[in-house]
């Protein structure tokens, strides 16, 4: 490698798309409604970029048809590659076992619900030869979704961004290109409980963002439920902070604090007024509030203790029961 080849990884000279794969990473569960309008749209917003391009379809144990639909479709299209998993491993999974096979230059995850305009990648591989190393989709507006998860995502990310030593940009989701050096750093990461949007941001690189609007899905409907979502939360905090633990430590100093001024208080109230029998009610509200407490603790403590087991256990992040249209 010579001196001009280092000064363009590090991102001081421009790139060029020419002689370059483009690799599309599409986890799916459950998205044979959207299947037909998904290859539409993308062979559409592909067929001038002047890159070759590979879709990779990973199908995450769906129960409909959109395993075989992938099945068909890789069969009439060479560029249309499929990953069948065992079973339903999880949206996140799914997203390493796409980007582990994908051979591309440059790779971009996108949702087969078309909410990530893939009109957009355009701009993704332009922003790309400029010397950046991650172009992320930033949305602009999410008025097609709910208010109830607008909020949700709202709080999420700004606790995340203030408990942790990492920032994720807040209207950042997982569409994406990655130059192909930050796929193979992505490849280094084994952790099991995967959260791919601190993933990309904790690996670093050169990274903008291209705002855009977010549109209703293509068809179909989503099967994140507000428990999935509450669980994907815990797993991002959890695996990116340990302030939920820290926390608890400042919790005990402020009890024993209050506990020695309240010794104290009873010890010069006795001193003063003569010793009186404690009220049934205040004791039962101490207690009970301390029995709460407790139980929160723990069950913070749990939650790390239940990651690390996990991860102790060393299984891997998803099995494959089959691959169609890749090389031998």
């Amino acid at each position: 490698m010579n001196q001009a080849d280092n000064i363009a990884i590090a991102g001081l000279l421009p790139r060029s798309r020419a002689g370059k794969r483009l690799s599309l990473v599409v986890p799916m569960h459950n998205e044979a409604e959207v299947l037909g309008v998904f290859f539409q749209r993308i062979g559409e917003a592909t067929k001038d970029l002047g890159v070759e391009v590979e879709i990779i379809c990973v199908d995450d144990g769906s129960r409909d048809a959109t395993l075989q639909g992938l099945i068909d479709r890789a069969g009439a299209d060479p560029a249309v590659k499929v990953i069948a998993l065992a079973r339903n491993f999880g949206k996140e999974a799914a997203m390493t076992a796409g980007i582990e096979a994908a051979g591309g230059d440059m790779v971009v995850p996108i949702d087969a619900d078309l909410q990530d305009p893939p009109e957009l990648i355009a701009e993704f591989i332009r922003l790309w030869e400029t010397g950046y190393d991650v172009v992320y989709g930033s949305r602009a507006d999410r008025s097609s979704d709910t208010a109830m998860k607008r909020t949700s995502a709202h709080l999420f990310y700004r606790i995340f961004n203030r408990v942790s030593d990492l920032d994720i940009p807040e209207s950042a989701g997982d569409f994406r290109l990655m130059d192909r050096a930050v796929v193979e750093a992505l490849k280094r990461l084994p952790e099991r409980n995967r959260f791919m949007k601190g993933l990309f941001a904790w690996v670093g690189f050169r990274q903008i963002g291209v705002p855009y609007v977010r549109p209703e899905r293509a068809a179909g409907t989503t099967t994140m439920g507000y428990w999935r979502l509450w669980r994907f939360a815990l797993d991002g905090i959890t695996s990116f902070s340990t302030a939920p633990l820290r926390v608890w430590t400042g919790i005990g100093f402020a009890a024993a604090v209050l506990a020695l001024i309240f010794a104290g208080g009873l010890i010069v109230r006795v001193l003063i007024v003569g010793r009186e029998v404690p009220g049934y009610a205040s004791m039962m509200v101490v207690l009970l509030l301390s029995f709460a407490l407790q139980m929160i603790a723990i069950g913070v403590l749990g939650e790390y203790v239940g990651r690390l087991y996990q991860e102790v256990k060393g299984r891997p992040i998803y099995l494959v029961r089959a691959r169609i249209g890749f090389d031998p």
